[in-house]
């Protein structure tokens, strides 16, 4: 503490607002009604020890080094006297009077070991000498009540009334510093030294009148029970100081609630803070100090937070409540660096029982999956009304977008965020309820989509609008990649299904228009020139690559994959024109002339489609091994063949071979029956695979 003046008494704030000014402070002036009235009450009982001055609080400042109590205020400079003081004086000295001592006398007295008088007593409580006041004051407590011989009642009950106003004026003057000491012991820890010392003294004295068993006259007075005051004194100061919320300054918005939270975490956090550093020191072990007070502000935060968990909570309060309780309190105040130790050992516990906890988890869970849900749909609302806009989507690097994905997922990740505010727990268990919510809501998405699909194919960008939804679905895979565990596997699997089936139909309704297109064009490959048709699948690949050039707006991953959608219908389409059993060739010559076609026209749709961003390389082998079957002539060789096809192309039956094997004009039929016989001994796959043959319907 910077050194700032010879004395160590200065003003203190009051209760909320710790000082923390490096200037010079202001007297420290207690006003309290009782100290008033009990001075009023000791200058009205007369007679020699009636001369007592005008009620005053120190008036000194603190030099960072208080001495013990007894030493504290020697430096202090003599105060002015009052008028009334002025007067006082006139008659203590008048003759007949009793003239008042000084501060040296009263030491003298003092080491004559006599008892000091009431006004010299008062004099060391003005002086803000506790420790020395309540000293003598025990001594004249005890010479009052150990010399009774010769005293009336009357006489008795006057002294007694004497003492027990001193007693009086002494114990407002040393509560009222306990009330204050957040904001007294920063400045002036001198002051609550002496008031503490007052009430060890007190403690001790009555423990002394316990074992000596006292007459019945002085049990009235003793025990005098400081430290309970001490006790509930404290605990009064920290109610104030709970309560008083005008201190806190309140952010924009803030709710009532709220800021009752906020100001009693942050009045807690930084008067233990200054239990912690400041008053702990100013007290004996034996009041364990910094538990009290610990144990005073969480019983207190706690009272409050149970009374609004009582009632009828919101959606915000329990979010708000359980965030607190959970998480701030726990985290920012009880592990705050300075206050970790001592919070510890105070041994607090939670602010709520468990069974309150679970209560409002259980209620904040349900609001938050009611809200994600009922934003969701708001969500999904407004881009149905989108889509009925004549309007082109909005592009993004290239590629047509909605902002449906980015809304939802925003939702999400707004509720897990806010649940991970309260505890990681419980962020995983709403993470598994979100996504249930995520399933239900795509499985929504995917229905008004495929109304969307069924009503307005006249729609001026209806292809556009499909690809900004395919385009959605990368965004709605990644999250689920990224969030899921291996416990939440059942709705993973959900919800990748149900975005595939939504990829899968958008795929075929944008390729709608190429097939149709194909159809008339594939059907001049079974016309009796087959074997002059370049023309035809030159036509073929323009009319393709004039409609994949319109998927380009569609992401990377979709637009590959409607490419390799394209190639597998291309390569189809071809087996379906060789398996309509329109021709049949009588030569070998012949056969092997078509499989060179075959082969050429090959080569061509797999540079085509590679050209165009295809990776489907397992497509590559189906035409040429046709091919080759055709061209042979052997039947053990034919029979290799087949086993290779068939073992490439699982899904190929005999009705496929067989159309293929009637292309070949000169095969007996006996061979044929054998050649088909291998597809019965042919290994069968034990993992999934690509179909290539079962979409081909063979007459």
């Amino acid at each position: 503490m910077d050194k700032t003046s010879n004395h160590c008494i200065t003003r203190v704030e009051p209760p909320g607002e710790p000082s923390t000014s490096s200037e010079p402070a202001t007297d420290f002036v207690f006003i309290e009604s009782t100290t008033e009235k009990t001075q009023m009450k000791i200058e009205s009982q007369g007679g020699q020890d009636s001369g007592l001055r005008d009620l005053h609080a120190p008036s000194t400042e603190t030099n960072g080094s208080c001495p013990h109590p007894s030493e504290c205020r020697e430096n202090l400079p003599k105060k002015k006297k009052g008028i009334k003081g002025k007067l006082i004086d006139v008659f203590s000295n008048f003759p007949g009077g009793k003239k008042k001592l000084s501060l040296a006398e009263n030491d003298r007295a003092e080491t004559n070991n006599k008892p000091l008088t009431v006004e010299q007593i008062r004099e060391h409580l003005d002086g803000d000498k506790f420790f020395q006041a309540t000293r003598h004051l025990i001594a004249l407590e005890r010479a009052l009540y150990s010399n009774l011989d010769g005293k009336n009642d009357e006489e008795l009950s006057r002294d007694q009334s004497k003492v027990e106003l001193l007693y009086e004026f002494l114990k407002n003057k040393v509560f009222n510093i306990i009330k204050n000491s957040i904001g007294l012991a920063p400045a002036n820890p001198s002051l609550l030294v002496h008031a503490v010392d007052t009430i060890v003294e007190q403690e001790e004295e009555d423990e002394k009148y316990k074992s000596e068993k006292s007459p019945d006259k002085i049990v009235t007075h003793r025990p005098r029970k400081w430290r309970e005051i001490w006790l509930d004194t404290v605990k009064q100061s920290i109610t104030d100081r709970m309560k008083d919320t005008q201190h806190t300054s309140c952010a924009e918005n803030l709710s009532a609630t709220a800021l009752c939270f906020l100001h009693m975490g942050k009045t807690m956090k930084e008067d233990m803070i200054i239990v912690v550093r400041h008053i702990k020191q100013c007290y004996p072990p034996q009041f364990h100090v910094c538990r009290t007070y610990a144990e005073c502000y969480h019983n207190y935060f706690s009272s409050q937070l149970q009374l609004i968990a009582d009632f009828e909570l919101g959606d915000k309060d329990t979010y708000l409540l359980l965030t607190w309780v959970q998480n701030i309190y726990p985290n920012d105040i009880r592990k705050n660096s300075i206050l970790v130790k001592e919070l510890d050992d105070a041994k607090l516990g939670s602010l709520l029982p468990p069974k309150t906890i679970k209560q409002l988890e259980t209620k904040y869970l349900c609001n938050e999956a009611a809200s994600v849900r009922n934003w969701l749909a708001k969500s999904l609302e407004v881009e149905v009304k989108r889509w009925s806009e004549e309007r082109e989507p909005e592009k993004l690097d290239g590629h047509f977008h909605s902002e449906l994905a980015i809304d939802v997922i925003q939702t999400i990740h707004g509720g897990q965020k806010r649940a991970a505010e309260i505890t990681p727990e419980l962020a995983g268990q709403l993470s598994v309820i979100l996504l249930m919510e995520l399933s239900a809501f795509l499985k929504s998405y995917k229905k008004v989509l495929e109304e969307f699909k069924e009503k307005n194919k006249q729609h001026s960008y209806f292809k556009a609008m499909i690809i900004a939804n395919i385009n959605n679905c990368m965004s709605f895979r990644d999250h689920t990649e990224k969030t899921t565990t291996s416990a939440q596997d059942n709705e993973k699997v959900k919800i990748l299904t149900t975005l595939s089936e939504i990829e899968s139909s958008s795929y075929d309704v944008l390729l709608q228009d190429l097939i149709a297109e194909l159809k008339p064009v594939f059907r001049k490959l079974t016309q009796s020139k087959w074997l002059s048709c370049s023309e035809t699948m030159t036509e073929i690949l323009q009319a393709t690559s004039s409609h994949i050039s319109e998927f380009e707006t569609l992401r990377d991953p979709f637009y590959q994959a409607i490419v390799e959608k394209t190639h597998g219908h291309l390569v189809r389409e071809y087996i379906v024109r060789l398996m309509k059993k329109k021709v049949s060739l009588k030569t070998p010559e012949l056969q092997q002339n078509l499989s060179k076609l075959i082969v050429a026209h090959a080569s061509l749709l797999q540079s085509f489609c590679k050209e165009k961003g295809s990776k489907a390389t397992w497509l590559d082998s189906a035409l040429p091994k046709l091919a080759e079957i055709i061209r042979l002539q052997d039947s053990s060789a034919i029979k290799i063949e087949v086993a290779t096809l068939a073992n490439a192309y699982p899904d190929i039956s005999k009705k496929h071979l067989a159309a293929i094997l009637y292309i070949k004009g000169n095969l007996p039929n006996n061979e044929a029956k054998s050649i088909l016989s291998i597809l019965d001994v042919s290994p069968k796959p034990t993992t999934s695979f690509e179909t290539l043959f079962s979409a081909v319907r063979v007459s």
